[in-house]
């Protein structure tokens, strides 16, 4: 539960510019259902460039993702997580400030890999965790904001 922050212009283009935050709420919601996630429990609210993701997660992995996927969205500065989780966790919680990865001028996935692992070659473990969103591991952009999950 918190706040996100992400690049305001940075991410997939989805608004016209005039939309109502409802209008805004359901764009973010169509962008993140095509990636095939359950969003069966899951609402999204608008206030502003913040979006609201309420209602529960199947698990944490999915949970992660959906906030990752509304936040790289041109426009939206902030995502409030809302979400509990359907599947309890078996271990402790993570300290989220570290599933959350901000792309960097110059960054590439071995460099991110080697930065949050200690080791380049897990860079395959990142881009999965952020599939579909990520359709080829070359392609990142300084200010998305990429989900890490834990080793092991």
């Amino acid at each position: 539960m918190g706040l996100f922050s992400f690049i305001k212009n940075a991410g997939e283009k989805i608004f016209g510019g005039n939309e109502t935050p409802e209008e805004k709420a359901q764009k973010v919601k169509d962008h993140v259902s095509k990636y095939g996630f359950d969003l069966s429990q899951v609402t999204f609210s608008a206030n502003g460039d913040k979006i609201a993701v309420n209602g529960s997660a199947k698990n944490l992995d999915e949970k992660q993702k959906i906030l990752a996927t509304a936040g790289n969205v041109d426009g939206i500065e902030g995502v409030e997580d809302n979400l509990t989780l359907v599947e309890p966790l078996k271990f402790e919680m993570p300290d989220f400030s570290k599933t959350m990865y901000t792309v960097k001028s110059g960054d590439n996935l071995s460099k991110i890999s080697k930065e949050v692992y200690g080791d380049p070659n897990k860079y395959n473990t990142i881009f999965e965790a952020n599939t579909p969103m990520l359709s080829d591991p070359d392609k990142i952009y300084p200010g998305q904001v990429l989900y890490i999950p834990p080793q092991g």
